[in-house]
């Protein structure tokens, strides 16, 4: 017996107080998708309607809350094992070293592990593909795929979701080394590159970060080319029309003495291949942003005697997040494989300090915006996470969201303005998916210990790219994320010395797509009917049971 899709029924919901509305022409009826993908051609109109955040409370879990017009299923869990699993490796979310849960009375300490580790399934990528095998020769594996790398443990690994499958062949795993047999690291996002015809990984692994190439099937090749594309610590990755790689990078910075603001130290990057589909040659570029104050670049400045704040509070940081300012952006280039053909690896985030590259607050994900001809990129800011932070009033350190603009993207030059200044209910923005031309939606990883200041737990946000928010529009909460009870049990574990799990459930790996392959089918590239002919949205509830979900239309 197969998984297949349920049949569903939607209708459109016009004019729902407090709600957003999302695609084209207004359709009722019934919904199935096949085996094949297949679905009705008619497009259809879903208005999302608000809910509320989960509260954290101490024990208490709570369910996953959409909005009344979504509903999700599972597509895998955890503790699924995988159809070719190994002893170290045996489960989609859990190496095989101790129970899924601490045994009655049984508490960690130092050297004494009472769970076994949890692997943490990350950024999902969704692809329509014929001709894959399995662990099994004699089992078709259907044609569509969730892939995943793997973020947390002391190696990681990449493991594909067979969304056509039954139980005993859900999960495949592909690969846990390289082909030359280094393990691999943890991974933190994907996407597909149609140019190479390879999936990409990145690892925000710091100085051992870096980009990953990788086939589709079981035994995978997979290849490191931080000799290109550099080490830093990178976590979004996305594909331009002109076979460009853009990086987004999610590298902590020091926390300024006597606060819990921390500097601004990660970059926005871009790979230009020497030529397309060849990802091992070419130029990695940082982004540089101008002061408007003082037509300079916005630069790294670290903490010193003459700066005790460094970057955190300065100026142009402010500006970076006061709505309604514009800024002059150009690319600078930190590296090329053409004058240095060593092929040895090196550190992209001290090139883009020394390049005068402008550093933010943790901008961990973007996505190019459907129908502009890769002309628009939005990502977000992560920010300090903390409520103690002096820098939430007006420095970043709520995070939020910023738009770079460009004529081409292959140009040189471009505009960077706020879209969203984030607040204390808004932030720790992490994944992020377009829905439609106009809705962008950005999940929270806000952490544990924002959790409990605020006293909720993440929730998943869309934006409307049309809406005021400089004059008090918000955006719409469609998913308050709950907490699984086993992600309850390891936040009471956590306070323990040598529990080596995450505590609460974070949003991870939001992902809108219809699995083309082709460059036709770049994210960007058509603007999506969501939940519609063919488009499928995935996300991922990591830590805890690690479950991933497919979100689906309500039955009406």
């Amino acid at each position: 017996m197969r998984f297949n899709r349920r049949m569903v029924t939607r209708a459109g919901i016009i004019g729902v107080a407090g709600s957003v509305a999302l695609g084209g022409v207004v359709a009722a009826g019934a919904f199935a998708q096949d085996r094949h993908g297949h679905d009705g051609d008619d497009a259809f109109r879903l208005a999302l309607t608000g809910v509320a955040a989960n509260a954290k409370a101490t024990g208490m879990s709570a369910p996953n809350v959409l909005s009344p017009e979504l509903v999700e299923q599972a597509v895998a869990q955890g503790s699924l094992k995988l159809e070719n699993g190994t002893a170290d490796v045996p489960y989609y979310g859990y190496r095989g070293d101790g129970p899924f849960v601490a045994a009655p009375g049984d508490l960690p300490a130092k050297g004494h592990q009472v769970e076994a580790s949890k692997t943490e399934p990350d950024k999902n990528t969704y692809l329509v593909l014929r001709g894959q095998r399995g662990a099994d020769p004699h089992y078709d594996y259907g044609t569509h795929f969730l892939f995943q790398g793997h973020e947390m443990g002391k190696s990681g690994y990449i493991t594909r979701i067979n969304l056509d499958a039954d139980a005993a062949h859900r999960v495949t795993l592909l690969a846990t080394t390289t082909t030359d047999g280094t393990a691999l690291p943890t991974f933190d996002g994907s996407t597909w590159d149609p140019w190479v015809q390879r999936l990409l990984f990145t690892a925000e692994n710091g100085n051992a970060g870096g980009v990953w190439q990788s086939t589709t099937g079981p035994n995978a090749q997979v290849e490191d080319i931080s000799a290109a594309l550099g080490r830093a610590g990178y976590e979004g990755v996305q594909n331009d029309s002109a076979g460009n790689v853009w990086l987004v990078e999610d590298s902590g910075g020091t926390t300024v003495p006597g606060d819990k603001a921390k500097l601004p130290n990660s970059f926005v990057y871009r790979f230009v291949p020497a030529e397309k589909g060849d990802l091992k040659h070419g130029r990695l570029q940082a982004l540089q942003v101008v002061s408007a104050r003082t037509g300079t670049p916005i630069a790294f400045q670290g903490i010193d005697a003459a700066h005790p704040t460094g970057g955190a509070f300065t100026d142009d940081m402010k500006d970076l997040h006061t709505y309604g300012k514009t800024f002059t952006t150009r690319w600078v280039t930190l590296h090329d494989t053409a004058t240095d053909p060593s092929g040895q690896a090196f550190d992209a985030n001290a090139l883009a300090k020394a390049a005068k590259a402008t550093p933010f607050k943790r901008p961990e994900n973007g996505q190019f915006r459907p129908g502009t001809g890769f002309r628009e990129f939005y990502f977000d800011e992560t920010g300090d996470t903390n409520t103690d932070s002096t820098a939430n009033n007006g420095f970043g350190g709520w995070g939020g969201v910023l738009k770079l603009a460009q004529t081409d993207p292959k140009a040189d030059t471009g505009t960077l303005s706020l879209v969203y200044n984030g607040d204390k209910e808004h932030s720790g923005l992490d994944n992020v998916t377009f829905v439609d031309a106009n809705h962008i939606a950005f999940v929270e990883d806000a952490g544990d210990t924002l959790h409990a200041q605020r006293g909720l737990l993440d929730s998943g946000y869309l934006f409307d790219l049309n809406a005021d928010y400089a004059h008090g529009a918000q955006p719409v909460r469609f998913l308050a994320e709950g907490r699984d009870a086993s992600a309850t049990l390891d936040s009471a574990l956590g306070a323990y010395s040598g529990f080596q799990n995450d505590g609460d459930n974070e949003i991870t790996g939001i992902h809108l797509s219809n699995g083309d392959a082709s460059p036709r089918g770049l994210l960007g590239a058509q603007v999506p009917t969501p939940l519609a002919n063919g488009w499928r949205l995935f996300w991922t509830q990591q830590h805890g049971d690690n479950v991933t979900w497919e979100v689906l239309p309500a039955r009406r």
